[in-house]
């Protein structure tokens, strides 16, 4: 009993998870439906990036762009700035969630030998960067996929209601960089310079470039996952196992949850009633509480105000910890380290957070309506 207490308390989130899943099913008794909650092109994507980015890692690619990155940037509070950076503007492109499969682990990487607090601020601030970043392209998170494709919008329309949050968001990802601490990188924070094995590294290349351009809808996410996998088989099995398939299960449970929840007639008629003219404050305030691209699903047929529910979903993104499900990816990454500090991590992440959800709902009721 110990045991699954210790193990339940280790996987806090995938246990809530579990146990919103399960309630919802006692409400809506298992069906055929239930096979058409699951978001199998997020959940393929992410077993491809995860194992992709393992295997960069075990090439030692991390290792030696660490080695380069502490040569060239002497101060946590640069590294911090750096890697915010990288993750805001790559995630317009790659997804939010893809960014954070690539850059957390370079930071826990290179700042392992950091003060804890130094690499949580980091991290949270690298996923706040992330999420606010990829709300300005159609292609930057899945909620904007979806509503980018149910309300038949073209490019120029979109980035018009995005771009000005977009603007405005890196303004205080920028603000809030100013309380990085300063200070010398720690002496060997880099771990030295690592030969890159370098059949390992272009494979693992050429599959992340595949992951993009899956990712980008180039390429089928299903093609995607059946190339890395057999990959993988022929290549390198070993990192299956490093696959975080506690991950994976998370994100089931939360679609078995929301699917749930959206086919009871009255959660659907509250909200068709509750989301008339306030689109943008019902939108961030429903993914709070079940993510923001289930309440994008969820709304959209509710409403034809695409700009009021855009900007609440991406907004929403911020606040709580399943807000945006790409913030369990950072979580996660910071949980494996040895001995995190949870606490402290969510006391962190919880602060930062709901300070720019408010700036954001006030910049977007008296400057964008």
């Amino acid at each position: 009993m110990t045991r699954i207490i210790n193990w339940i308390k280790s996987e806090a989130v995938l246990s809530a998870a579990a146990a919103l899943a399960l309630f919802s099913a006692f409400l809506v008794p298992p069906d055929r439906e239930y096979l058409g909650y699951l978001n199998l092109p997020v959940l393929a994507l992410l077993f491809c990036l995860m194992a992709v980015v393992a295997g960069l890692r075990k090439a030692g690619v991390f290792d030696r762009l660490s080695a380069a990155a502490a040569g060239r940037i002497k101060s946590r509070r640069g590294l911090t700035a750096a890697l915010a950076s990288a993750c805001f503007f790559s995630s317009m492109l790659i997804t939010n969630d893809v960014a954070l499969i690539t850059f957390v682990p370079f930071t826990i990487q290179l700042m392992r030998k950091s003060e804890e607090g130094s690499l949580i601020f980091a991290i949270v601030v690298e996923t706040v960067a992330a999420n606010l970043g990829s709300l300005v392209t159609p292609i930057g998170n899945p909620q904007n996929l979806f509503l980018y494709t149910y309300y038949g919008m073209d490019v120029d329309g979109f980035l018009k209601i995005t771009l000005p949050l977009g603007g405005f968001s890196l303004a205080l990802v920028g603000a809030v960089l100013l309380f990085a601490k300063g200070g010398a990188v720690e002496e060997g924070a880099s771990g030295g310079v690592t030969e890159i094995k370098a059949s390992a590294a272009a494979i693992y290349g050429i599959l992340f470039a595949l992951c993009v351009l899956a990712v980008l809808r180039a390429v089928p996410y299903w093609a995607c996952f059946a190339i890395v996998a057999a990959a993988l088989m022929i290549y390198d099995r070993s990192i299956f196992k490093r696959i975080d398939y506690v991950l994976l299960l998370t994100f089931v449970c939360f679609f078995v949850f929301v699917g749930n929840m959206s086919r009871l007639e009255a959660v659907r008629s509250f909200a068709s009633g509750l989301l008339r003219g306030r689109e943008t404050a019902v939108g961030a305030l429903l993914s709070q509480i079940i993510s923001n691209v289930p309440a994008a699903a969820m709304l959209a047929p509710f409403t034809d105000d695409a700009r009021g529910l855009i900007l609440g979903v991406n907004i929403g993104g911020l606040g709580t910890m399943i807000a945006s499900m790409a913030s369990l990816i950072s979580y996660r990454f910071y949980c494996l380290r040895p001995k995190p500090l949870r606490g402290r991590y969510f006391a962190v992440f919880s602060a930062v957070n709901f300070t720019l959800l408010l700036a954001l709902l006030l910049f977007s009721g008296l400057v964008l309506e």
